[in-house]
């Protein structure tokens, strides 16, 4: 067990602190290639692992290239500006509405989506409205929130949806039939309880008019009002998929390079360097840190869990539920979540209620907010707003997400049960 804790703690501790700019991939490369090399885990366990994550890996890929082409022709521009006209002016139905636009947004293109592509665009709209600084930090940290505490309904609005539904082959349509509410809870709950924490730096007013009418972004607007059509298409074929037990990448993937071909035929995006700059590290990644975890399960780690797992399925199903999410969401907030919900996935194989499963993957989509290297999400968001000039301590975002993360987190739980 020491040394399967060893080689998982230094490799997290190098894809957090990315050491002279060390690609994330890379290190979780080092970390599986180490935890190989001295026998944590072997080739068989290499197989098993990518057998796990590879259609949660390239369906990943697949919703960030729609989404960098999306953002290419203006879609998620226009969308911010339109927030923002809605409002009228008014600062508290300006932060309602962009909460509901990154609630939308992560659900159809994943948290990481949200995060890497909703963000600087926000935060430019409120350096050309002029907001004050607390004002965009409180936006910013709420826009942060909402990223992952809403990517529920669908099967890909998260890696952990993906990898999870995967390992305990649920249908793309039975997923959603159980994650729906929990989603519109979690949404809910977040802007209530985000604007209570929050509503001190929220504007009482705010000039809209100072904006680009929304039209005047679009790159190709044909092409903007095809997109809706064609986001509404892959939908619809997220549910045939299912019905005939086809991978989620197939569409993730498949639909996102279709787009991407016509968006290039039309000039509105470029097609190598879309996907050239998309975020293959996180193939490495994925793969590598999963490897790095199985041989924490290798250790016994898993089987440990299993117990106190067992021991809250012995309980009422309201214990267990919450028992099971707060553990997930607790190690989530420790050890990244990525590596976090295939520990709890292994572990709760062998226990007949489907219901933790789905308990899992709220821990492990919300408790990765109570600290900046919960989840991947937050990490890149924090590394789009350093770049921006926003720079967020750890622990300016630690206390706002121990507080702010706990009630949701029950209140979602509850509405699973």
């Amino acid at each position: 067990m020491f040394l399967a804790s060893l080689i998982f703690i230094v490799t997290l501790i190098f894809v957090i602190w990315q050491p002279k700019n060390l690609q994330i991939g890379t290190s979780a490369v080092i970390g599986a290639s180490a935890a190989l090399l001295f026998g944590v885990v072997n080739f068989k366990d290499v197989i098993d692992v990518t057998t796990i994550v590879w259609d949660a890996t390239f369906a990943f890929i697949g919703i960030i290239l729609l989404s960098m082409v999306l953002d290419e022709i203006g879609f998620f521009e226009w969308c911010a500006i339109k927030m923002a006209r809605v409002s009228k002016g008014s600062g508290n139905k300006m932060f309602i509405y962009s909460l509901l636009l990154g609630s939308l947004v992560s659900a159809l293109f994943a948290n990481d989506g949200a995060a890497l592509i909703l963000t600087p665009i926000l935060l430019a709209k409120m350096r050309v409205l002029k907001l004050n600084t607390k004002t965009i930090l409180a936006f910013l940290l709420a826009g942060g929130f909402i990223s992952d505490s809403a990517s529920l309904p669908f099967v890909f609005s998260n890696l952990t949806n993906i990898v999870t539904a995967n390992y305990f082959n649920i249908g793309f349509a039975q997923y959603l039939a159980n994650m729906i509410v929990p989603y519109i809870v979690s949404t809910v709950v977040s802007i209530i309880v985000l604007w209570i924490f929050l509503r001190k730096d929220i504007p009482k007013k705010v000039d809209v008019f100072l904006l680009k009418k929304a039209d005047e972004v679009l790159k190709n607007r044909a092409l903007f009002k095809f997109s809706w059509f064609f986001l509404a298409l892959l939908i619809f074929g997220y549910f045939i998929g299912d019905i005939f037990n086809l991978p989620i990448s197939l569409f993730a993937l498949g639909g996102a390079i279709i787009f991407l071909i016509i968006a290039s035929y039309t000039k509105s995006a470029k097609l190598w360097l879309t996907i050239k700059t998309a975020p293959w590290q996180v193939v490495w990644f994925s793969i590598g840190l999963y490897i790095v975890v199985y041989g924490l399960k290798n250790a016994g780690l898993t089987d440990y869990l299993s117990i106190v797992l067992n021991e809250l399925a012995q309980k009422s199903n309201l214990i267990a539920v919450l028992g099971t999410g707060f553990i997930s969401a607790f190690l989530s907030a420790l050890m990244n979540n990525m590596p976090t919900v295939m520990i709890m996935d292994i572990s709760l194989k062998d226990i007949p209620n489907e219901a933790l499963a789905y308990a899992n993957i709220v821990g492990c989509n919300l408790g990765p907010k109570m600290t900046p290297f919960g989840s991947l999400a937050t990490l890149l968001w924090l590394h789009v707003l350093n770049k921006k000039g926003v720079k967020i301590s750890f622990w300016q975002y630690s206390k706002f997400g121990l507080m702010v993360t706990p009630p949701v987190l029950f209140i979602v739980l509850l509405s699973l049960v």
